[in-house]
C-alpha cells in the first residue's frame, strides 16, 4: 500500500461543506487491490483487540458495532484506513469521527476521506493507518503504543490550549468566524476592520501596560499595597547574599519565584530551611536571573477572576495530591490517581496525569521518602509545591460563597492594574471571609490566566467565563464581519472581481480582493501573482483595513484545501466548461461542477446566490441550496429565468441593448450595453454575461441604480484595470489584443469578438498548456485555425511535463483539421513571437496574444507603439 497524495481541507470542500477539517488521502493499494477483510483470518478481531473504542464505530450499518460488522461481511482495506486514522486520533484526545472512502477512476487507487482536530495530527494518523492496515493484513504483529504516544505529543505541540479552544468555541456559538494564524499562537475572531485577536486570555483589547505591570511582579506588589490590598511581604533577589538577607528580614517559613514567569514555573512555598531556599532559588533561576522572595502565607490557593471590571468566577486550587491508604505505594496510588478518566495527557481532558519529575523527587527525598513508600491511612501527600492544574492539581468552584469584600478587592485590582481579563491568586483559609480578617494576602495577578479551573473544574459548577469575554469584544449588535462575494467559474471570473470591486470602491468600501495576478488591498496591489487559493482569502479577511472581501475562488485552491471562509453573502458562479480535466483526479465536466458547487453552498441563509442560467450546470446548481437564488442570461426569454420571475425571484438580463434586473413582474433598466466600457461595445458578449453578474451583485448588496450605472461606465478596460482580460492596444500600424485566454471556452469567446473585428489580416500567437489532454490541445489548434489567418505557436516557460515539440504537435494537429494549407510559424519565447508579429505583420492587421506574461507583453507592446509613433513622425 502507498500514499500517492496527501491534501489537508481547512474549509468547505469538494468532499465535504459540513465537515470542512478533513484530510484527503489518495492511496494505491498495490497487491491488496482485490483483498477484502473477509478473506483474512480473524481480521475482525485483530482490529477489535488492537482498538477496543471501536467498537463505537457505526459506518454504514447505523448502530454500534457497525463498522465491525462490515470488517466481518467484507470490505476493502481502504475503508479500515479510513476508520484506524480516526480512531487513532480518538484515542490520542482528539475525538475524530466523520469519513468517506471513494473510488477513482484508477484500478486499485481510492480516496479516503477522514476528518481531523490538529493538521499534523491528521497527516500522522494517515501514514499510520496505512502502516497499521498493511501490516495486519500480512499477518505481521502490531503494536499502536508509540503511534498513540506521538499523537499525544503531536497534540501537546499544536492544540492552541483549553482557553483559547473555550473563548473560539463561545464565538462560533455566536456565529463570529475565526481564523488560527498557523504562524504564531494568535486567532483571529471576526474578519477585516471588525476583528479582534486572541493569544489565549490575552486579547488585542488587553493593555500592553497592564501587562507589563502584571509580568513585574515586585511592582505589582507595590502597586497593590499603596492601594490597601493585602500582600506578603518580600524582596527581590540577584544571588545567595541578598537571599541570606531577605531571610533574614522576613523569616521562614518563604516562598521563592522568578520575577517574571507564570504557571507557577520555577515556584518554591513553604520553605523552611536554608537547604530548600537555596534549592527554590535555583528552581526560580532557571526562569528569571531576578527572584521574588516573599513571605509563606498560610492557607489554601484561590484564583479570583474578573473580565471587563467584573467579578465572573472563584476557584479553590489544590496541587497534586494522593491520600495513603495504609498499603500501596506512593507510585501504586500515584498510578490509581491517574486512572481516573477525567485525567489525561498534557490537557487532554478535564485534568492532567500526574507525573513523577524533578520536583516530585525532591519532595519525597525532603521527607525521607521514595516511590515505594507505603503511605500511612488517611495521610495526605502534596505532590507539587504549586496547585497548577497542568501538573496534576485539581480545582473546586467556589464562586457562589465567595465574601463581597473580596469580590470588590479583586475589582479594584483588575482596575488598578490595567487589565481586561485578570486572574488574582489569593492565599487564604477561607474565601468566603474579608481577607484581612483571615490574615490572608494577594499573591499574584496574572494577565491571561487560565480559564480551564472554571471552565471544568474537579468539584462544583462549570462556568461559562468565556461568554463575558466574547461579550467584551463584540458587544450584543456589534458586527464580526465584513461582506465576503465569492467568485468562480472556468472563464470570467477575475474580470467579475475586479468589476465588484471597483463598484463597491465607487461606494465608498475599503475593498480587498484576489485575482490569478495578485491580491489588492483598497485598490493597491500588495502580493503579486496566482492569489487565488485560501491563503489568500485569509490574507483579504484578516486584514484591519478591510470592509468587504471581494475573493475570486479557483478550482486548485478548492481542491488543494477548501476555502477560507465558512460561508460567504454572495456566491456567483460564471460558467462551468471542460478545462483542467484530468488533474485532481476531476475528469468530467460534471465533476468540475461540483467543485465550482462548493461556493454557492456555502452562502448563508440571508445571501443570494447568482448564477448563469445559459449555463446548464451552473443553473443545476441552485437545487437545494440554502440561500436566496438570483439568476443572469444573455436571453430575455429564457423559460428558466421567466419561470424564476414568476415565482418573485430575482435576475439580470441582456434585453434589448439593455442590462436590465427583473423584479417580480418589473423591468429596472441599469444601462445600454454599448455605454459600458468593458463589454467594448457590445461587441465582447462574454464580459456582458460578467457585467450582469457584478450588476446583481451590486443590486443584492444594496446600492442604488445610478451609482452602479455610474461604477460601471467608468470602469474602464485597461492594462490596468484589467491586466490580462481584452488589453487592446491601438499601434500607428497594427493592433493588438493580449488576453490570458488558455482553455477552450475562454478562446472560443475572444473568437467570437475578434470575428466582429474589421482588419484585412488576423494573427494569432498561442500556446499549449502541458497539462491538458491531448484533445484539449487538438481543440485549441482547431479554433486558432478557425479564427485567424496566420498563427504564431509560441511555448509556456513550464511545459508541465511535456516536451515542446510534443504540444506544438497536438497544436498543428488542430490547425491542419481545419486549415491544411496553413503554415504556422514556431517561436519559442513569448516575446519574440510578439515581436515579430508587430514587426512583420501587414499594415492595419490585427493581433491577438495568448499570453503567459502579461507584465512583459505589455511592455514590449509600449515600446512597439513609441517606435511606430517615431517612426510615423519621422516619415512626415
Amino acid at each position: 500500500m502507498k500514499i500517492l497524495e496527501l491534501k489537508i481541507m481547512r474549509g468547505p470542500n469538494y468532499w465535504s461543506i459540513k465537515h470542512p477539517k478533513i484530510i484527503v488521502l489518495k492511496l494505491d493499494l498495490e497487491d491488496l487491490q482485490d483483498v477484502e477483510t473477509n478473506q483474512l483470518t480473524n481480521f475482525s478481531q485483530k482490529i477489535q483487540k488492537l482498538f477496543p473504542g471501536m467498537y463505537k464505530h457505526r459506518s454504514q450499518k447505523g448502530t454500534q458495532g457497525g463498522f465491525l460488522r462490515l470488517v466481518e461481511e467484507g470490505t476493502t482495506l481502504s475503508k479500515v484506513v479510513q476508520h484506524i486514522a480516526l480512531e487513532l486520533q480518538t484515542i490520542a484526545g482528539m475525538d475524530s469521527g466523520y469519513g468517506r472512502r471513494y473510488a477513482t477512476s484508477q484500478p486499485g487507487v481510492d480516496t479516503v476521506i477522514f476528518s481531523y482536530q490538529e493538521e499534523r495530527a491528521g497527516m500522522y494518523a494517515a501514514e499510520a493507518a496505512v502502516r497499521i492496515t498493511e501490516a495486519l493484513a500480512r499477518g505481521q504483529k502490531v503494536s499502536i503504543i508509540q503511534d498513540v504516544a506521538k499523537l499525544h505529543q503531536i497534540r501537546e505541540d499544536e492544540y492552541f490550549g483549553p482557553t483559547t479552544e473555550a473563548i473560539v468555541r463561545e464565538a462560533v456559538n455566536r456565529n463570529i468566524p475565526y481564523i488560527q494564524n498557523r504562524q504564531t499562537s494568535h486567532i483571529h475572531l471576526g474578519y477585516g476592520i471588525y476583528q479582534k485577536r486572541i493569544q489565549a486570555a490575552l486579547s488585542s483589547n488587553t493593555s500592553f501596560f497592564a501587562v507589563e505591570n502584571a509580568g513585574d511582579k515586585n511592582l505589582t506588589k507595590r502597586i497593590l499595597e499603596e492601594a490597601g490590598i493585602p500582600v506578603p511581604k518580600g524582596r527581590t533577589v540577584f544571588n545567595h547574599r541578598e537571599l541570606e538577607d531577605a531571610i533574614d528580614e522576613l523569616d521562614y517559613p518563604i516562598v521563592t519565584k522568578p520575577l517574571d514567569s507564570n504557571q507557577g514555573k520555577g515556584a518554591s512555598i513553604n520553605i523552611q530551611t536554608w537547604k530548600e531556599a537555596t534549592r527554590g532559588f535555583a528552581e526560580a533561576q532557571r526562569y528569571s536571573q531576578a527572584v521574588m522572595v516573599e513571605q509563606f502565607i498560610q492557607g489554601e490557593d484561590y484564583r479570583l477572576l474578573v473580565i471587563n471590571g467584573k467579578f465572573i468566577a472563584a476557584a479553590r486550587r489544590t496541587p497534586a495530591m494522593v491520600t495513603g491508604d495504609g498499603s500501596s505505594t506512593i507510585r501504586q496510588l500515584i498510578n490509581k490517581v491517574n486512572k481516573d478518566p477525567r485525567r489525561g495527557v498534557g490537557h487532554e481532558k478535564e485534568l492532567t496525569h500526574i507525573k513523577v519529575d524533578r520536583i516530585t523527587r525532591g519532595i519525597l527525598r525532603e521527607k525521607d521518602m521514595t516511590l515505594q513508600t507505603v503511605l500511612p491511612k488517611g495521610e495526605i501527600l502534596y505532590l507539587k509545591k504549586t496547585a497548577n492544574l497542568s501538573t496534576g492539581g485539581t480545582a473546586t468552584d467556589v464562586t457562589d460563597i465567595v465574601d463581597p469584600y473580596n469580590v470588590l478587592m479583586a475589582e479594584r485590582i483588575a482596575g488598578i492594574i490595567g487589565l481586561d481579563i485578570c486572574g488574582i491568586d489569593v492565599m487564604t483559609n477561607d474565601i468566603a471571609i474579608p481577607l484581612p480578617d483571615t490574615r490572608g494576602a494577594v499573591i499574584e495577578v496574572n494577565a491571561a490566566p487560565g480559564l480551564r479551573m472554571h471552565i471544568a473544574p474537579t468539584e462544583g459548577l462549570r462556568r461559562n467565563v468565556t461568554e463575558p469575554i466574547i461579550d467584551m469584544l463584540f458587544p450584543y449588535g456589534s458586527p464580526s464581519r465584513i461582506p465576503i462575494v465569492a467568485i468562480t467559474g472556468t472563464n470570467g471570473k477575475t474580470t467579475t472581481s475586479r468589476l465588484i470591486s471597483h463598484i463597491l470602491n465607487f461606494k465608498g468600501y475599503k475593498v480587498g480582493f484576489t485575482t490569478t495576478d495578485g491580491i489588492y488591498i483598497q485598490g493597491k496591489k500588495i502580493i503579486k501573482g496566482d492569489t487565488t487559493g485560501s491563503f489568500s482569502s485569509e490574507f483579504v479577511l484578516t486584514d484591519p483595513t478591510v470592509n468587504y472581501a471581494v475573493l475570486e475562488v479557483a478550482r486548485g485552491g478548492m481542491l488543494r484545501s477548501g476555502l477560507a471562509f465558512r460561508q460567504c453573502d454572495i456566491g456567483i458562479v460564471t460558467n462551468v466548461s471542460e478545462d483542467h480535466l484530468g488533474l485532481g483526479d476531476i475528469n468530467t465536466v460534471e465533476e468540475m461542477a461540483r467543485v465550482k458547487a462548493v461556493v454557492p453552498k456555502t452562502v448563508c441563509p440571508e445571501g443570494y446566490a447568482i448564477l448563469n442560467a445559459d449555463d446548464d450546470l451552473v443553473f443545476d446548481m441552485a437545487s437545494g441550496l440554502n440561500c436566496k437564488v438570483a439568476f443572469f442570461s444573455l436571453q430575455e426569454h429564457n423559460p428558466r429565468i421567466t419561470e424564476h420571475i414568476s415565482k418573485g425571484g430575482l435576475a439580470a438580463v441582456y434585453e434589448e441593448g439593455f442590462v436590465s434586473i427583473f423584479k417580480n413582474t418589473y423591468k429596472i433598466r441599469v444601462d445600454r450595453v454599448a455605454d459600458i466600457p468593458v463589454t467594448f461595445g457590445g461587441k465582447a458578449k462574454f464580459n456582458i454575461y460578467n457585467v450582469l453578474a457584478a450588476t446583481l451583485a451590486a443590486y443584492v448588496s444594496h446600492l442604488e441604480l445610478n451609482e452602479i450605472k455610474t461604477a460601471l461606465r467608468t470602469f474602464i478596460p485597461s492594462a490596468e484595470t484589467m491586466p490580462g482580460r481584452m488589453n487592446l492596444f491601438k499601434l500607428p500600424k497594427v493592433e493588438v489584443l493580449i488576453d490570458y485566454a488558455h482553455n477552450i471556452a475562454s478562446m472560443l469567446a475572444i473568437g467570437d469578438f475578434i470575428r466582429n473585428i474589421e482588419a484585412p489580416t488576423k494573427i494569432g500567437i498561442i500556446a499549449g498548456v502541458g497539462d491538458r489532454r491531448d484533445q484539449d490541445m487538438i481543440e485549441v489548434g482547431k479554433i486558432a485555425a478557425e479564427i485567424f489567418d496566420e498563427i504564431i505557436i509560441r511555448q509556456d516557460k513550464d511545459l508541465r511535463g511535456r516536451k515542446g515539440s510534443e504540444i506544438n504537435d497536438l497544436l498543428k494537429q488542430g490547425i491542419f483539421a481545419v486549415k491544411p494549407n496553413l503554415e504556422p510559424i514556431e517561436i519559442k519565447q513569448e516575446s519574440s513571437a510578439l515581436a515579430y508579429a508587430i514587426e512583420y505583420a501587414p499594415q492595419n492587421a490585427f493581433i491577438t496574444l495568448f499570453s503567459e506574461n502579461i507584465q512583459e507583453a505589455v511592455k514590449l507592446v509600449e515600446n512597439f507603439r513609441i517606435i511606430q509613433h517615431r517612426e510615423l513622425n519621422a516619415d512626415k
